[in-house]
């Protein structure tokens, strides 16, 4: 279904087309015009005013979540295209999009089994470069282990209950009432957010605390040092460490550093196959979201307008 039209002055859809608008790098676009208010406009694709082709600014994207350095994408781009970007601008695209696919993918309805895994990383992060000390980080997130589909992740400076509850509280408006266990390690604050979350609470039963809301809900606690330990979701952890380790630590803002760590997040649910699923993207199984091209990124900002 072709979508509708609209003026972005007046919000009216009597729109026709009005000749077309050349670019140097992002080719020939076709303009609108208004009849209401003879406004004249072209759309807006997520790449409204970029003197960049989408295909470029995507494939910078792809690339850096591939593992590929900042200076590296930048070195390819001076290789094999006449005008270069520098990596400031790259990293500033990999922010913005990043944040814009989010919109898009954090309300999708997904499909989850009954098991619920939740785990943390740390991070250290300077404020700017001129930063002498690091400061301490966690990215917390949830994972379930039917369709390998990441359901919720947050980078945070701090492990505090507040912070925790709102990575859970989202895991619950998207997984409904399917999730039925809950595996996590021993971090003491668990119980007490699960329990104003999913209102489980892995002590009942030992006089410790009153019935739980929801006992259909198991809270199943794995001890670090046991052999094993959440392997589905360290598997996942290991795959952004393989990238995140030659960054250093995150630099500049706390939201910018949110936004990378939501582009892995996306990347590994819409764009990286996984080999469990045999190449499939846990959002193959997990959404209803379908793709034309291998160009995922693209098709996933093109969406999100």
């Amino acid at each position: 279904m072709t979508k509708q039209i609209t003026c972005p002055k007046c919000k009216e859809k009597n729109i026709k087309k009005n000749g077309k608008r050349k670019t140097e790098n992002r080719g020939t676009l076709q303009r609108y015009k208004c009849v209401s208010c003879s406004y004249r406009f072209t759309l807006d694709d997520g790449f409204y005013r970029m003197r960049n082709s989408k295909q470029k600014v995507t494939m910078c994207i792809d690339l850096y979540y591939k593992g590929v350095s900042l200076r590296n994408v930048q070195r390819f781009l001076k290789a094999h295209f006449p005008k270069n970007s520098t990596p400031m601008s790259i990293y500033r695209w990999i922010v913005k999009y990043s944040d814009l696919v989010s919109k898009f993918t954090d309300n999708l309805e997904i499909q989850v089994g009954e098991e619920m895994m939740s785990d943390e990383m740390e991070y250290y992060r300077r404020a700017n470069k001129y930063s002498k000390g690091r400061e301490q980080n966690w990215f917390v997130d949830t994972f379930d282990l039917k369709n390998r589909f990441m359901i919720s992740g947050e980078y945070m400076q701090s492990r505090t209950i507040e912070n925790l509850t709102n990575v859970m509280r989202i895991s619950k408006n998207k997984t409904g009432e399917r999730v039925k266990k809950i595996t996590t390690d021993g971090l003491q604050g668990y119980p007490r957010v699960l329990r104003k979350t999913f209102g489980v609470d892995k002590n009942y039963g030992y006089g410790f605390h009153k019935k739980p809301k929801n006992p259909d809900v198991i809270h199943n606690v794995v001890i670090a040092s046991e052999r094993g330990f959440n392997h589905p979701i360290e598997r996942l952890h290991n795959t952004i460490r393989e990238r995140t380790k030659v960054m250093r630590g995150f630099h500049g803002t706390l939201k910018s550093a949110k936004a990378i760590m939501k582009g892995f997040e996306i990347n590994y649910n819409f764009v990286r196959g996984n080999l469990a699923l045999n190449g499939k993207t846990p959002s193959d199984l997990a959404t209803d979201v379908r793709f034309k091209s291998e160009n995922r990124w693209l098709e996933l900002i093109e969406k999100s307008i």
